[in-house]
């Protein structure tokens, strides 16, 4: 019965979310470009599927990616799962090195504290390591412990997806 209610409630959610994530989504990309290009799309095919898989610990949900890309600077909006409802995120990345990230949209009822720019400035100049890694180490939140982790791993994600594009060689 719970979960018959739970999926009535996301059912009228859903429309609600969506218009949140086109927003806040568009208002990322003015932060990011100011003037946004087209978007582009990202096949996850051949060796960049499993290397996907090896950041999230699961099969990313979508054979391909929307990104916006101006040069050596590219833009991701990327979900994933928190606890139990996915986070939507928005990651720049500039000459393989994050530039910014910003929470869209969080669905969770626990650790919103992620949301905040003091937790997100962290990321900031960020890299990939050879082993698909930060190059540095992300302070955990108290009681957000897992959509640390949820964010840690898309900017890994994101990094790994702007390297393939871009051409970006990770670092030892």
């Amino acid at each position: 019965m719970f979960v018959f209610r739970l999926l009535f409630l996301l059912a009228f959610a859903a429309p609600v979310w969506a218009a949140d994530q086109e927003a806040e989504t568009d208002r990322f990309l003015r932060e990011v470009f100011t003037q946004p290009p087209a978007p582009e799309i990202l096949w996850l095919a051949g060796e960049l599927r499993p290397a996907a898989r090896a950041i999230l610990e699961h099969d990313y949900p979508a054979v391909r990616v929307r990104y916006w890309r101006i040069g050596q600077r590219t833009a991701w909006v990327l979900d994933e799962i928190g606890k139990e409802l996915p986070i939507t995120v928005g990651i720049s990345v500039d000459h393989g090195a994050v530039e910014r990230v910003r929470v869209l949209v969080y669905r969770e009822s626990r650790g919103w504290e992620v949301k905040s720019p003091a937790f997100t400035r962290q990321f900031d100049g960020a890299r990939l390591t050879a082993r698909q890694t930060l190059d540095r180490g992300i302070d955990g939140i108290s009681g957000a412990t897992l959509s640390v982790r949820a964010l840690t791993r898309l900017a890994r994600l994101a990094l790994l997806f702007h390297n393939h594009v871009v051409g970006t060689v990770a670092r030892t």
